[in-house]
């Protein structure tokens, strides 16, 4: 399929190592992925689920010790340990190396390599990158055609080029004691090994889009990052983008494919959903940030989806889906999951195959873990933008965590530097779903904590770097939300789901200098009656408390940013520490 040297020369060195039995490169044809998924069936590999119900879906099932990605067998191998720093597993990458060539060797006897080019972002696309993943599971392939553009397309479009990240993933054992996830940044490469689930091996998602990105984006001046992307369309028929990062469990993909209330649907708003997990952000030459998705697809969480809390995610799954760790209905092979619906099925095979009765049985049917792999195409709210290969242009970024008391419904940071120190400081507090004590408070700064492929003080020093080459005239304002405030008796105040979307207008207003605020120790707090509550059942003095901010318990949080930031030493920018200090003063 290529004459290109470095491709061939790199793909007979693995093939050599990994000794597979044959090597096929995948074209990217749907006759090609339909053979592959036959054979897969024929293998138990894969599932054939209802076509008439689910068409074109399957079912896949992982290894019980193969379920989530694993952060302590994820390494970032870089020349120093410095380069990679405190936050991320770090070894000598000629140590690593040494050590996974071993594990490699002969990993593939009996079994084929495929081989598949692909594309992050529109195929041609200045934004987009090429990888290509070597790989002896049919459903990683599957997965990556969902997930990215993969194909002949794309190997003509890198041509002799030999700027492409090198991906190889083996399944070896599933061995959770051998299982590794390495990134090499300085080499452009990525290896996994003795790992079959999605997060360890579709090795464009996480490996790639974030961590191998982010660090070509240090070096080549522009951005990779955990962020949804949206465009809210108004009555007007004008559509303005925001990208918004939240650790896990804050309602990210919800909010990246929102339906807004009753009210403001009558009035003519709508949401788009441009991406759901990440954002590539580049400089335009008009001086504004402007963001692609680098996917294709959506690798989402099944359990706790359903037509009340997601209904476009569901329908996104209803064709062409590869379905993970639920379980499947047996009375008419269709899948169901935790929160679904309030019906499991009785008659049912449960994550991890055993038939049960979904009624009566006690423990998960799916895996809290469980995923669907559906195309973006199906989304009903996708955007026409969204193989726009330009990217689109970015009005405002937005920061979030779950916080009981501390932060406010929404403020605004002053300035772009004050903005990087609001993602830097960002912090969720557990909850029951984790494991360990409730109410900790977790920093995850611009929720990239597992993702950021070099030191996260450097990381902060490149954001900003970026904000100095934006136009401070065309920059996005960035914002910081909590839609999980509570009263003292531990109630939610906030009603969430689509009424955030009447934040995200005060957002937007601001944005255009049409809303008022209110500076405050923190930053700017919308002033009263600037966040539309019409239709809405709330209290205005719960509104009041929702966006007060307690100075106590601020003061305490500063002193576990404090802690958090000592790690990095005299690496921490000094344009962090000065935000810091102003806040502190702010606050006494």
């Amino acid at each position: 399929m290529t004459n290109n040297k470095v491709v061939l020369n790199w793909l007979n060195e693995m093939a050599e190592m990994t000794k597979p039995e044959k090597i096929v490169w995948i074209d990217g044809s749907e006759e090609q992925l339909e053979k592959l998924r036959a054979e897969a069936v024929a293998t138990g590999e894969l599932i054939k689920l209802n076509q008439e119900k689910l068409p074109g879906c399957y079912y896949h099932r992982t290894a019980e010790n193969d379920v989530a990605r694993v952060e302590d067998r994820t390494f970032i191998c870089t020349p120093t340990k410095e380069e990679a720093g405190p936050i991320n597993n770090w070894m000598d990458p000629a140590e690593m190396y040494a050590k996974l060539k071993k594990l490699y060797t002969g990993s593939m006897m009996g079994r084929t390599m495929y081989v598949i080019p692909y594309s992050m972002g529109p195929v041609g696309s200045p934004f987009s990158k090429i990888g290509i993943e070597l790989t002896d599971s049919i459903y990683v392939v599957l997965n990556m055609a969902i997930m990215t553009r993969i194909g002949k397309a794309v190997i003509d479009s890198l041509g002799d080029n030999t700027d492409f990240v090198k991906c190889l993933h083996a399944k070896k054992d599933v061995d959770p004691e051998e299982r590794y996830i390495v990134q090499f940044p300085q080499d452009s490469t990525i290896w996994s090994i003795n790992s079959a689930y999605g997060g360890n091996v579709l090795l464009g998602k996480k490996c790639f889009a974030l961590r191998i990105a982010s660090y070509l984006g240090m070096k080549e001046g522009w951005m990779a990052e955990h962020m949804l992307i949206l465009g809210l369309e108004n009555p007007k028929g004008e559509v303005k983008y925001i990208c918004a990062a939240f650790p896990s469990a804050c309602g990210k993909t919800n909010l990246a494919m929102l339906i807004p209330p009753e009210y403001l649907k009558k009035k003519g708003y709508k949401v788009w959903t441009v991406g759901d997990d990440i954002a590539w952000l580049r400089i335009g030459p008009d001086g504004r940030l402007y963001a692609i998705n680098p996917e294709a697809g959506f690798f989402g969480v099944a359990p706790g989806t359903s037509e009340k809390t997601n209904f476009n995610a569901l329908a996104a799954t209803k064709k062409n889906t590869i379905f993970t760790n639920v379980a499947i209905n047996n009375d008419d092979n269709t899948v169901w999951w935790e929160g679904l619906d309030k019906n499991p099925p009785e008659n049912c095979t449960e994550w991890t195959g055993k038939q049960v009765n979904g009624k009566t049985f006690d423990g998960k049917l799916a895996h809290p873990n469980s995923r669907f792999t559906a195309p973006a195409i199906n989304c009903p709210c996708i955007s026409s933008e969204f193989e726009n290969p330009q990217g689109v242009p970015i009005s405002a970024i937005v920061f979030g965590g779950r916080r009981a008391k501390t932060a406010p419904l929404v403020y605004q940071a002053r300035d772009w530097e004050h903005g990087v120190f609001v993602g830097a400081t960002m912090a969720s507090e557990t909850t029951a779903a984790a494991a360990g004590a409730v109410g900790v408070v977790r920093r995850d700064p611009m929720a990239m904590k597992p993702f950021v492929g070099y030191n996260m003080a450097d990381y902060f020093a490149h954001w900003i770097e970026m904000g100095k080459k934006l136009d401070p005239e065309k920059a996005p304002k960035i914002f910081h939300v909590n839609w999980f405030r509570q009263d003292d008796e531990g109630n939610f105040m906030w009603p969430g789901f689509g009424d955030n979307m009447r934040v995200l207008l005060w957002i937007l207003d601001r944005c255009e200098n049409r809303a008022g605020a209110v500076d405050s120790a923190i930053g700017y707090l919308p002033e009263d009656g600037a966040v539309d509550t019409t239709d809405l059942d709330l209290n205005p003095d719960v509104l009041k408390e929702l966006l007060s901010v307690d100075k106590d318990i601020w003061m305490e949080d500063v002193v576990n940013q404090k802690e958090y930031f000592a790690q990095f030493g005299d690496r921490l920018p000094k344009e962090i520490a000065k935000q810091l200090e102003i806040l502190e003063n702010n606050l006494k």
